[in-house]
């Protein structure tokens, strides 16, 4: 059943309001690189968005989907599937073997309030275990629903349209996008804004994510924040809840290096962040064009990283596998019922959720 907390209308064709409007774990950095494609925009360069329009490779949610969802309520704010897959394909195969299939290794629902000047972020674990729905992926074939599935898999099972339904049924709110980011992407962004600068209170020493760092002030470079997103084992209890902490402390860091480099002043680093932004994302069919990712980006320039609220869905670990997390109940309605009705999240949502131990170690 649809939740009907922000309202009762539901447009038959599936497609939701557009008001103007900016993946893997670096989904901020596109948002705030499509922002500066405005100055693409207005440069008058019609080559350039030609040539942007053909990196971007769009896929249709709502065509996948149809009218099965939650209402279609415009009441000002927007909500963001933010996915980045596991893929080793292509040039990702140097983080591992490509199996033939990815998950959603990182999975962030961006809420931007009315205003736009506000913002909240809900990450959920990988291995939450939750009830999948039945999907049918972008190719027409049917994957079947499971209970007690990881949150993952659903990704694997039917593509972005069934981790869209599946977080569409997990919290009864209608997604506006999704956008998806890999490996490669993210580190040719970071590189093209130069780096990002972070602090690490402790040393962190990963091997398995080629990362060596000693407690002080750093600016990573692209495999170098890659390395930091995807630490998990070396920093803290070494769960995934860990290093959620650590990519919600570098997507703030990212946030407050974006606004401070100059990007609208320079016009090749401009077309460089771009060309790559553009590379590297996988977005619905109403975001795949220079004109829209413009718009949706004058949407959320005006945010700064205070502006931005970051939890991660309130979890317990799980009585008959404790490698599993399963969400509070009490409290993950808080969440949802809060950012249907346009809400901030309370306090009290987040009460007797488990955490990992990687709060505060990188700033």
């Amino acid at each position: 059943m649809a939740d009907q907390t922000k309202g009762s209308r539901i447009r038959a064709t599936g497609k939701r309001r557009k008001p103007p409007t900016g993946g893997r774990r670096a989904v901020t950095a596109t948002a705030w690189v499509a922002g500066g494609l405005v100055l693409v925009g207005g440069s008058g360069l019609g080559y350039l968005y030609f040539k942007l329009n053909g990196n971007i490779q769009g896929v249709d949610i709502n065509a996948q989907l149809g009218t099965d969802r939650p209402d279609d309520v415009d009441n000002g704010s927007m909500d963001i599937l933010v996915l980045g897959s596991d893929s080793r394909a292509g040039a990702n195969s140097e983080y591992g073997t490509d199996e033939g299939g990815a998950r959603s290794d990182t999975a962030m629902i961006v809420h931007v309030y009315e205003g736009h000047k506000k913002a909240a972020v809900v990450s959920v674990p990988r291995d939450t275990l939750i009830d999948r729905p039945d999907c049918t992926d972008g190719d027409g074939n049917e994957a079947s629903g499971q209970s007690r599935a990881m949150f993952n898999t659903a990704y694997q099972a039917g593509g972005p349209a069934c981790a869209v339904k599946t977080v569409e049924q997990m919290s009864g709110i209608r997604m506006d996008h999704y956008i998806e980011v890999d490996f490669t992407g993210f580190k040719k962004i970071i590189d093209e804004l130069g780096g990002v600068k972070v602090t690490t209170s402790k040393a962190i020493k990963d091997g398995k994510s080629h990362l060596d760092l000693e407690p002080g002030t750093h600016t990573l470079d692209g495999e170098q924040a890659l390395g930091l997103v995807r630490t998990r084992k070396s920093v803290g209890d070494g769960s995934d809840l860990g290093r959620i902490q650590l990519q919600q402390a570098f997507i703030k860091a990212l946030i407050q290096q974006v606004k401070s480099v100059g990007v609208f002043s320079s016009p090749d680093k401009l077309y460089g962040l771009a060309d790559s932004a553009t590379k590297a994302i996988t977005p619905d069919s109403e975001l795949d064009s220079v004109k829209e990712l413009i718009s949706f980006a004058n949407g959320l320039k005006g945010l700064g990283a205070d502006d931005v609220n970051m939890i991660t869905l309130p979890v317990q670990y799980d009585k008959i596998d404790p490698n599993r997390v399963k969400p509070l109940e009490k409290q993950s309605q808080q969440v949802w019922k809060a950012l249907a009705a346009d809400k901030p999240i309370p306090a009290s949502a987040t009460e007797g959720a488990v955490e990992g131990e990687a709060k505060g170690v990188v700033r």
